[in-house]
């Protein structure tokens, strides 16, 4: 399942739309989430990176698999916090799977 984390823009076509850091962290929850597509702030509450930090935690966890990724936010502060956490969960699996290959994209 690839999913678009956005509170205002639509999504590409035959992508899952989350309005809300919640709804995107339900999803990301089951297991079946490939792909993520970050937008940093989403209103009032949680935001992108606090997505990202939940994406760190699952992987280091055990919980899922790494999701590939990418980020559309304009904001450069946030945009620059969810790759930091993106990376350290990629560098942690890197560090504890032998022969995965990385699945990570930022745009």
């Amino acid at each position: 399942m690839y999913i678009y984390l956005n509170d205002l823009r639509d999504p590409p076509d035959d992508v899952v739309l989350c309005r809300t850091a919640e709804e995107a962290i339900r999803l990301l929850e089951s297991g079946q989430v490939t792909t993520i597509d970050f937008d940093h702030d989403l209103g009032e509450g949680m935001t992108g990176y606090d997505v990202a930090k939940h994406i760190e935690e699952l992987v280091v966890a055990g919980r899922i698999p790494m999701p590939a990724w990418h980020i559309h936010s304009a904001n450069p502060v946030g945009r620059m916090n969810i790759e930091a956490a993106m990376r350290s969960a990629e560098r942690w699996l890197a560090g504890n799977t032998e022969g995965l290959p990385s699945t990570n994209e930022s745009t």
